[in-house]
């Protein structure tokens, strides 16, 4: 929540479907309020400038001006997370480059998009998870000079400035398979609000920020064993 009140968030999408389910979606949280909609990329960064609200939720393909320039134009203004059906590796290099404080795909579900607002107030950027995974396992697959074996091998990933229990390691693994809070949750049979508690305390023994930290060290660590 901003220090005045619930969170103000401006919808930017060119679909009128779905602006009304992410409305609907943002409407019914207590912390949360929809100040504005917009149908295009120029009317975005207007009503953004006009309202100053503390997020944009910002669709890539709109007319006028796509997410990616309202993310550019609107950094440092507002937290822009950019919500979207087309997850391109060059998008979400693009968005995140350009300032963007998350970057989801719309069947990421509603759940992702509350925790991803609540993450860009708390200075964090959440990532759909099935993005982070694929580019992860981009980021760890060896180089040319790696398979030929003519480069040096990468060194081990360094360890975490605390040691992980048991519990902590898998829910870091979970995290790195693209699994949701709500998804570890259930398959572990303990509530959301434990899976949370875990994980700040995975982020702090591995001094990551948010869970692409978390991956990112499951991987280094994957990479280093290999």
């Amino acid at each position: 929540m901003s220090s005045t009140g619930p969170i103000r968030v401006l919808i930017a999408d060119d679909q009128p479907d779905v602006r009304s389910a992410f409305r609907m979606i943002l409407d019914v949280q207590p912390d949360m309020a929809v100040v504005a909609e917009a149908a295009d990329g120029a009317a975005a960064v207007a009503e953004a400038r006009r309202l100053r609200p503390d997020v944009v939720l910002a669709d890539i393909r709109m007319p006028k001006l796509d997410g990616l320039e309202v993310t550019r134009q609107l950094a440092g203004q507002c937290k822009v997370i950019v919500v979207t059906t087309f997850d391109l590796d060059e998008y979400v290099h693009t968005a995140l480059r350009h300032g963007a404080a998350g970057f989801l795909l719309k069947r990421s579900g509603p759940v992702l998009l509350i925790e991803a607002i609540r993450a860009a107030m708390a200075g964090d950027a959440l990532i759909s998870p099935q993005v982070t995974v694929r580019l992860l396992r981009h980021m760890a697959a060896p180089g040319p000079e790696e398979r030929s074996g003519s480069g040096a091998a990468a060194p081990p990933a360094a360890g975490p400035v605390e040691e992980l229990t048991a519990r902590e390691r898998e829910i870091a693994e979970l995290v790195a398979d693209g699994a949701t809070n709500a998804e570890i949750g259930s398959g572990l049979f303990i509530s959301p609000g434990t899976v949370k508690n875990h994980l700040a305390n995975v982020q702090r023994k591995l001094g990551a920020r948010n869970r692409v930290g978390i991956a990112a060290w499951v991987w280094e660590q994957a990479a280093g064993n290999r």
